[in-house]
């Protein structure tokens, strides 16, 4: 596997992309990858940290070992970064020919478009450059998950993303087993579904937002299993049920049910992911009367039953706990 190492690029995401394939090789006790680096030029490539690191090799090399090459660049807009590296993007259009897999990491992503190596494909992206992204480069599915692996391409918006695509296609291709074994020498909570949104805390996205928003948030949050009425939120906010509405509206573009409904569903979707809970139990344990209505809810959301949600996950990770 390669990484070209562009000027600006995040250690961080370097590292959560490289070190999950070295820490592979060392619990398989066997050399599963071999990682190689990729400069521009021959100088030493600087990281927003400042830090610079020293590439093993040049871009633009015809690389003949290469299974997969992942592009590692500053989280730029696809309108910021206007001198484009002539021998990067005809270097892409060839591996691309010869079917090297491709992934972006953050700003990396921009590089393969400009290359023409995403269009028909979906790609995810760091959501702050995702409008402009979108009117750049219609031809590309724009998606706001945390990562995306699409057939022959793999994209990311950068951070702790990074690791958890690498651990996923470590999951696909040496077993789901290993991956979680990596993820626990991380000591990783779990490794996160491609699925999962690139969000940020409340507090973080919505910035100088009321208290009283926060407060509702926080309140549906510990209430789940008994949800609590608009009526009753704006009760114990002290503020009137038409305000609390405003409020919703102007920073989340939602009504609070609707609002509330889809934080009750989040959960209930991950719990059918990661445990082997009843779907009647899960329902219950998210403040639905019912096992129907619970099924009702949850395929009119996302396109699926809660039971067929289940044995798509199954097949996913056929191996379970092993």
């Amino acid at each position: 596997m390669g990484f070209v190492l562009l000027p600006g690029f995040s250690l961080l995401a370097q590292a959560c992309a490289i070190e999950p394939l070295i820490v592979a090789n060392g619990l398989a006790e066997r050399r599963l990858y071999g990682v190689t680096t990729f400069g521009i030029d021959g100088r030493p490539v600087a990281s927003v940290a400042e830090l610079a690191l020293t590439p093993q090799s040049v871009a633009g090399s015809d690389a003949r070992h290469l299974d997969l090459l992942f592009v590692c660049a500053p989280p730029l807009p696809a309108d910021s970064a206007r001198e484009v590296n002539d021998t990067l993007i005809a270097w892409l259009k060839r591996l691309a020919q010869r079917g090297v897999v491709l992934g972006g990491i953050a700003g990396g992503t921009h590089w393969l478009a400009r290359a023409g190596v995403l269009d028909g494909y979906r790609a995810s992206i760091p959501y702050a450059s995702a409008d402009t992204f979108s009117r750049a480069f219609p031809a590309i599915h724009v998606s706001h998950q945390l990562f995306e692996i699409d057939r022959d391409r793999l994209t990311c918006g950068g951070g702790t993303a990074a690791m958890d695509m690498l651990m996923t296609l470590i999951g696909q291709q040496q077993g789901a087993g290993l991956a979680q074994r990596i993820s626990e020498h991380f000591v990783c909570e779990r490794i996160r579904m491609a699925d999962e949104p690139q969000q940020l805390p409340l507090r973080s996205r919505l910035g100088n937002a009321p208290e009283s928003l926060l407060e509702a948030v926080a309140l549906m949050e510990a209430n789940i299993e008994e949800p609590l009425t608009t009526h009753e939120l704006s009760a114990h906010l002290g503020i009137s049920r038409r305000q609390l509405e405003r409020l919703f509206k102007k920073h989340l573009q939602a009504v609070p049910s609707r609002y509330y409904l889809n934080l009750r569903l989040q959960r209930a979707r991950r719990l059918l992911r990661e445990s082997d809970q009843a779907v009647g139990d899960i329902a219950l344990a998210h403040g639905f009367s019912s096992g129907a209505h619970f099924s009702t809810s949850y395929r009119h959301h996302f396109g699926i039953s809660p039971r067929d949600e289940r044995l798509v996950q199954v097949a996913r990770d056929p191996e379970g706990d092993s």
